[in-house]
């Protein structure tokens, strides 16, 4: 499917249960993007429930295992068209 995406374009995979780490590991390695976390995996290990701590940290060590790097906050809303959030000053 990916193959079929035109030149360029951004995509993003997420996983259900089981599914997510695979899932998210292959988009990864197709050149994707990944989410994370509780509303699409409880468990981080068979029987083991999971937070979005353990989740999140081990999609970077992941991402970061293959050599990639995270987007900051401001580099994803960028890649998505978004506007960039004022910083307010406490």
């Amino acid at each position: 499917m990916v193959k079929h995406l035109p030149e360029g374009a951004i995509f993003n995979v997420s996983g259900i249960g089981p599914a997510q780490l695979p899932a998210t590991t292959h988009a990864l390695l197709l050149g994707g993007h990944i989410r994370v976390g509780l509303e699409d995996n409880m468990y981080y290990f068979r029987g083991e429930l999971a937070t979005n701590l353990q989740l999140t940290q081990r999609a970077v060590r992941i991402i970061r295992g293959h050599g990639m790097e995270l987007a900051t906050p401001a580099e994803a809303r960028q890649m998505m068209g978004l506007r960039q959030l004022e910083v307010v000053p406490a």
